[in-house]
């Protein structure tokens, strides 16, 4: 369970993301989705901890988020960003093993915990000794992926990772992300700005705009029973929307 309480955050006197109040249940997976600037990234930013609220709390399961447990809290979650984030000077496995490098975690554990992700990502072991520059967008992505999940956290946190990806290969990832995130049963919340992958992924949606929240439900209730015009106008500026995916 991640829970906001009141959180805000503003950046030279602009608010990014107004006072909020929101959950996520354990063991589901949300979506928020908005234009750009709406306070997306920067809500996903609040609950890891890489930027820190003007006002309200997060809390990770029963602990508020705080300067002296927030490495500790931060082990339990996994982030992936659009383009990957893949240290450029070192081998997809090294990126993906060197946090529990770090943590001082047995060579066996490191070396089996690497062997089943890299099964569970359907990425061939021998692209674990390539650069990332050596891999497509969609291999990264999936080496990403494997990164966040390495300490197996309950919590995964996943900004636009398809955005920058071409139609086939994103459409290819939603299906291994679905299957992932089902077989795993992990609290997953991620972003996006396209409501047809919303609708795929998500059990529940929430559409903010300029920082605060427009709605929260199922695909369904935003096309049957919006909260306001903006909403039924979101969906209608993406066509695609209007059937999601099956």
């Amino acid at each position: 369970m991640i829970t906001l309480e009141g959180v805000g955050k503003s950046y030279d006197g602009g608010v990014a993301l107004a006072p909020v109040s929101l959950s996520f249940a354990a063991r589901s997976t949300s979506v928020l989705i908005g234009p750009s600037g709406c306070g997306k990234s920067t809500l996903l930013r609040l609950i890891v901890g890489l930027v820190h609220p003007d006002s309200g709390e997060v809390r990770i399961g029963n602990e508020t988020l705080r300067p002296d447990n927030m490495e500790r809290l931060r082990h339990g979650i996994g982030y992936v960003i659009q383009d990957g984030g893949l240290f450029p000077h070192l081998t997809a496995g090294r990126n993906v093993t060197l946090l529990a490098s770090y943590l001082k975690r047995s060579p066996g554990w490191i070396a089996e915990r690497c062997a089943h992700l890299a099964e569970l990502m359907r990425i061939p072991a021998s692209l674990l000794s390539r650069f990332p520059r050596e891999l497509s967008g969609g291999q990264r992505q999936r080496v990403s992926l494997m990164r966040a999940l390495m300490l197996d956290p309950p919590v995964l946190l996943l900004d636009e990772p398809l955005g920058a990806l071409d139609p086939v290969t994103r459409y290819e990832l939603q299906e291994e992300l679905k299957r992932v995130f089902e077989e795993l049963a992990k609290t997953v919340v991620l972003v996006t700005h396209d409501m047809s992958e919303a609708a795929f992924f998500g059990a529940r949606i929430v559409l903010l705009r300029a920082g605060r929240i427009v709605q929260a439900g199922s695909f369904d209730e935003f096309l049957h029973r919006p909260a306001e015009r903006y909403v039924t106008d979101f969906i209608r500026a993406q066509r695609a929307a209007i059937v999601p995916a099956p």
